[in-house]
C-alpha cells in the first residue's frame, strides 16, 4: 500500500496526483470516520487558499462528504488557522483546509482537522487512508434520495475569528510603519483589514491574488520584494505571510530577516515575564538554532527539541503541558488562543510586543547571537542503517568535539529520499562549510 498522508495532509501536484476523484474519496472516507461522534454543528467546515484548484478541489471533497449525510459549510478562502479556530470553537465535526501552504501554484493539499481543532492524528489518517487504497471507498455505507448532505455558505463564519484576533490582539502601533506581504494567499484580504481597523499605518504588497501567483517570487519563503520594500519606504518592520497563512517571518528596518527562532526567543521572553509561559517551557526542534537555546538558557527558560515539523511541536507541547512553541519557519503555535500555526495572529503579538517595549526591531534583538547553519544532502543508495556506518559515527564524533560547546551536528536522513542530510552550526562560516562538506564526502564514500 502506498502512502497519502504526510505531515501535513494530503499533498501533491493538482489534478496530476490531487484529483478530483481522490479528493470525492477522501471526503467519504473521512466523514464516515469521523460523522459518528456528537457534537453541537453536525457539519463539516471547508476552507481554501486562493489556489486555481481549490475550487475543482473543493467542489469534489464537499460532494463526498455529502454523499455520507454530513453537511458542508464552505468557508471560502481564509487563512488555515481560522478553520482549526471555528472547527474547535463552534463545535463542528470537522475542519478541512485545501492549500499545499508554501508550495507554488501547481501544488495542493488536503489537511483534516479534528473537532478539538487539531490535525487528525496518525492512526485517524491511516483508517481513512485504507478506505481509499483498499479500493473498497464503494463498500461505505452512504446514504441515498433525501438523506444526504447539504453545502451552505459559511462565509459569514470567517467574522467570529477576525473577531477573535481583534479582541485578544489589540494594536496601538500608529508610530509604526508596517509593510505586509500576503504573499497573494489566504492573508490577502484578512490581514490588511485587520491592520486596518487597528489604524496602522501600513502598505500592503502581494495582495491581488489571481490564482496562479501564490507564493509567487514573494511571502515568507521569498522575502527580496519584502527586504526592498522596506528600505525603499523607509518603514519600521515588514511581514511575511505564507500561501495559507499558518506561518510568518519579520524583516527589520534595515531590510534583516528575523526567523522563527528569534521571534520565539524575544515573544517567550515576554510572555515568562507576563507570567504567561506555561511551565516555564519552548518547545523547538532539533533544526532550533543554537542562538535560540543559548537565548534561552540565560533567561532561565526550559527547551525541548521535537522532530521536524508542527505536528511534532505541537506533540511535545501537549505532552509536557506548554503553551508556545515553533519552528524556524515562522510556524509558531500559541496554545492558549488557538490549536495550530497562526501567521495573522504571531505578527499582532509581535507588532503589540514592539509597541508595548517603544524599541525598534534591532534594539529586541541585541542580545540574540544567531548561529550560521550549513546544509548539505548526501544522496545515497540505501539511507537505512547509515547510523551504524564506524567511518560516519567517528567522523561525526570527531568533529563534534572540535566544534565543542560553540557549534553542533546534525545528521538525518531525509523522510521522503535517499538523502542523508547533514547540518553543521558554529560561530566560524568557513569552519562549518568545510565540516559540512567534508561529512558529506565521508557520507557519499560510505554510502553510495
Amino acid at each position: 500500500m502506498g502512502k497519502l498522508f504526510g505531515t501535513d495532509g494530503v499533498r501533491g501536484e493538482a489534478n496530476s496526483f490531487l484529483t478530483s476523484d481522490l479528493a470525492f474519496k477522501l471526503g467519504k472516507a473521512a466523514a464516515y470516520v469521523l460523522k459518528g461522534t456528537e457534537h453541537k454543528n453536525k457539519g463539516i467546515l471547508i476552507g481554501k487558499d486562493t489556489r486555481i484548484s481549490g475550487d475543482m478541489l473543493e467542489a469534489s471533497l464537499a460532494a463526498g462528504i455529502c454523499s455520507m449525510g454530513v453537511d458542508v459549510y464552505i468557508l471560502g478562502v481564509c487563512p488555515t488557522p481560522a478553520v482549526a479556530y471555528l472547527t474547535k470553537n463552534l463545535d463542528y465535526i470537522s475542519g478541512v483546509m485545501i492549500s499545499a501552504s508554501h508550495n507554488p501554484a501547481i501544488d495542493n493539499g488536503i489537511k483534516f482537522f479534528d473537532s478539538n481543532g487539531y490535525k487528525l492524528p496518525d492512526q485517524t489518517e491511516e483508517v481513512i487512508e485504507n478506505f481509499v487504497f483498499e479500493g473498497n471507498i464503494g463498500e461505505i455505507p452512504g446514504v441515498k434520495g433525501d438523506k444526504t448532505g447539504r453545502i451552505y455558505d459559511g462565509k459569514e463564519l470567517l467574522s467570529k475569528y477576525k473577531n477573535f484576533l481583534l479582541e485578544e490582539f489589540p494594536l496601538n502601533t500608529k508610530d509604526l510603519k508596517i509593510i505586509v506581504d500576503c504573499a497573494n494567499g489566504s492573508a490577502s484580504e484578512m490581514m490588511p483589514e485587520i491592520l486596518k481597523i487597528n489604524g496602522c499605518k501600513f502598505k500592503a504588497i502581494n495582495s491581488t491574488p489571481n490564482g496562479v501567483n501564490i507564493n509567487l517570487n514573494c511571502g515568507s519563503t521569498h522575502l527580496e520584494s519584502l527586504k526592498e520594500e522596506v528600505i525603499k519606504e523607509k518603514a519600521d518592520v515588514g511581514i511575511a505571510h505564507d500561501g495559507d497563512s499558518d506561518r510568518v517571518l519579520f524583516v527589520d528596518h534595515n531590510g534583516m530577516e528575523i526567523d522563527g527562532d528569534m521571534i520565539m526567543a524575544i515573544v517567550s521572553r515576554d510572555l515568562k515575564k507576563k507570567g504567561l509561559l506555561k511551565n516555564n517551557l519552548v518547545v523547538g526542534t532539533v533544526m532550533s538554532n543554537l542562538g535560540l537555546k543559548k537565548f534561552l538558557n540565560q533567561e532561565e527558560i526550559n527547551f525541548i527539541e521535537a522532530k521536524v515539523g508542527d505536528r511534532y511541536v505541537l506533540e511535545e507541547m501537549k505532552k509536557m503541558d506548554g503553551s508556545f512553541g515553533g519552528e524556524q519557519s515562522g510556524h509558531l503555535i500559541f496554545l492558549d488562543h488557538n490549536t495550530t500555526g497562526d501567521g495573522i495572529l504571531t505578527a499582532l503579538i509581535f507588532l503589540r510586543l514592539i509597541a508595548e517595549t517603544g524599541k525598534s526591531t534591532e534594539e529586541l534583538f541585541k542580545d540574540y547571537i544567531k548561529y550560521p547553519q550549513v546544509l548539505e544532502n548526501a544522496k545515497v543508495l540505501k539511507k537505512d542503517g547509515w547510523e551504524q556506518n564506524p567511518v560516519v559515527k567517528e567522523s561525526i564524533l570527531n568533529y563534534q568535539q572540535k566544534l565543542g560547546n560553540d557549534g553542533r551536528i546534525l545528521v538525518r536522513a531525509s523522510g521522503t529520499e535517499n538523502l542523508i542530510r547533514v547540518m553543521v552550526e558554529g560561530s566560524d562560516q568557513s569552519e562549518i562549510n568545510k565540516i559540512a562538506l567534508d561529512l558529506k564526502n565521508i557520507i557519499l564514500g560510505e554510502l553510495s
